[in-house]
């Protein structure tokens, strides 16, 4: 079978909507790397020469304290957070690292080729790399995880979700001949259907990599990875630690540099930003995850501030299938539209997230997403007609219960939110839940408010949240136009012809009702002067081997 070459068409034709402004340079790098052009080649197609690294020079040893939920281990197909991956990232690497400028790099991978139809894969597996118990990483490894991946039937594994084309849809599992090792060092992915996500899929924090043969049900127990640290002592809620591994010699230090730390904590503190505030007046962490709303300011003063745009936001959501005495109240698309239609979404933001983002457009598309398509109008915010639409539906009485965590930007938004329904007539009230446990049941609230992090295209996030019968639908949603819409959406490399489905797609997000989507978040992140490889990362990730302190 023949193959592109690494400077694949498309990306040469996505070069040429750069240059005539019809496609952005972030989602320009996106596409180019994900369809397997090398970072250096993809700038070289914009007439610019790629970023050198300019990365301070790392003093060996040292503790790093890093302020971060402390969640529950588990399989990680099924991760959750990621918190979890960046813990578990000391030992568990991934195929492939997304980078905040929008590009694509190999990192268990060495490098990838697509056909001109996002069909057939070519991944070729970086020759040397070792597991930490000394055996050698190898395309049966890669088999074995997508493998993994493809088990419909593994409760939590919402990898599924993202790798239709590797499925039989009446088995459930990877389709035979789908995934094939052609020899030690390379496997070949023959989809049944076009997907351009694949790439991108693999650098989702639920990707981690481990080996042949392991279940994923004890990495806590049973560490096997190829990175540079172990884990320590684990206390959920409480603290995690990781320990420089000096009895391996870890397979990336001639290619990023040898991991200088000996120790990486993990300190729990809670949702509330003012613990995290006292914490680091007191000396006692040297890096947050996240900053957010006013504590920006505050922490300014007291650490370095570091900053990226990204695609996370937050969604407040009525769940179409959850019934509520008796009835499924936001079955009902009047009920769905009159919410929407009663909150201002540039409100939220300024109330919600201290005007630190953009306004967002209820379809969870973000403007730095290649398949972008801008509407010609934005969301109306009509309270008038909002109460007539819920007195149409027979709902003028119906007191809705908008249930939020307990923190310092989804709770305000969703008091800011419930202040908007209320002084449209419709009644509302607050439940303000704990952390631990407002996530233990959040896909099956009838109202509240969840934040989805950043991924590198919005047909991602679309299939992880919104397709039917997906195990993250929190919505409730089932919309079989959507779903064909989508499908095709994933096909289409040219971005003209992607945005046009698109545009159909957001617009039907919008008439459904589906989500009260305000904003697209800025993400801050506050480190101690000296820290290195701190910064902010539009999807929260953290990589141990680039932490240090100066020299």
């Amino acid at each position: 079978m023949s193959l592109h070459p690494p400077l694949h068409p498309a990306a040469v034709a996505h070069a040429h909507e750069v240059a005539r402004g019809q496609l952005g340079r972030r989602e320009f790098l996106t596409r180019a790397t994900a369809l397997g052009v090398a970072v250096p080649a993809a700038y070289g197609l914009l007439g610019i020469a790629a970023p050198q690294a300019d990365t301070p020079a790392r003093r060996p040893g040292g503790v790093l304290r890093i302020q971060q939920d402390v969640r529950p281990l588990k399989d990680p197909r099924t991760f959750d957070w990621p918190q979890i991956s960046n813990f578990a990232r000391g030992w568990l690497e991934y195929l492939v690292e997304y980078n905040r400028d929008g590009t694509l790099h190999p990192r268990l991978l060495e490098s990838w080729e697509v056909d001109e139809n996002a069909q057939t894969y070519i991944l070729r597996v970086r020759p040397g790399v070792t597991w930490n118990d000394g055996s050698a990483f190898t395309a049966r490894d890669v088999a074995w995880n997508f493998t993994r991946w493809c088990d419909r039937g593994a409760e939590g594994n919402s990898m599924a979700s993202r790798l239709p084309g590797l499925i039989d849809p009446d088995a459930g599992r990877a389709r035979d001949g789908a995934i094939e090792v052609i020899d030690d060092l390379t496997v070949r992915l023959n989809l049944s259907e076009p997907d351009i996500t694949i790439i991108a899929t693999c650098s989702d924090y639920t990707a981690a990599i481990i080996k042949d043969g392991d279940n994923g049900a004890d990495i806590l127990g049973n560490p096997v990875g190829t990175g540079p640290y172990l884990p320590g002592e684990y206390e959920v809620g409480v603290r995690g630690e990781l320990l420089r591994n000096d009895d391996h010699a870890w397979w990336g230090a001639e290619v990023f540099g040898a991991p200088t730390l000996e120790r990486i904590e993990f300190i729990d503190l809670g949702t509330d930003q003012s613990a995290i505030i006292a914490a680091v007046d007191s000396g006692l962490v040297d890096m947050v995850y996240e900053t957010v709303g006013d504590f920006v300011d505050l922490l300014d003063p007291l650490m370095v501030r570091d900053e990226t745009v990204t695609a996370r936001t937050l969604v407040i959501r009525p769940n179409q299938k959850t019934e509520v005495d008796g009835i499924r109240p936001y079955a009902d698309v009047r009920v769905r539209r009159a919410l929407a239609m009663a909150v201002d979404n540039e409100v939220l933001l300024e109330l919600g997230y201290n005007d630190r983002g953009v306004v967002a457009e209820n379809h969870h598309v973000c403007p730095i997403h290649p398949e972008y398509a801008e509407l010609p109008e934005p969301p109306v915010f009509d309270p008038e007609t909002a109460r007539a639409l819920m007195e149409e539906a027979g709902m003028g009485d119906f007191v809705h219960e908008l249930i939020s965590i307990d923190d310092n930007w989804r709770g305000p938004t969703a008091d800011a939110a419930a202040a908007m329904l209320r002084d449209a007539g419709i009644s509302v009230e607050r439940r303000v839940l704990p952390g631990a446990t407002f996530w233990n049941d959040w896909l099956n609230y009838p109202f509240s408010t969840t934040d989805w992090g950043h991924r590198p295209l919005g047909v991602q996030s679309l299939a992880l949240a919104y397709r039917s019968g997906e195990p993250w639908n929190e919505s409730g949603f089932e919309n079989a136009e959507f779903d064909a819409l989508l499908s095709d959406a994933l096909r289409i490399a040219d971005a003209d012809a992607r945005r046009e489905v698109m545009a159909r797609i957001q617009r039907l997000m919008q008439e459904e009702g589906v989500v009260i989507q305000p904003y697209w978040t800025s993400v801050f992140r506050h480190h101690a002067a000296g820290v290195v490889g701190a910064e902010a990362h539009p999807a929260f990730e953290i990589y141990p081997y680039r932490l240090g302190f100066a020299a």
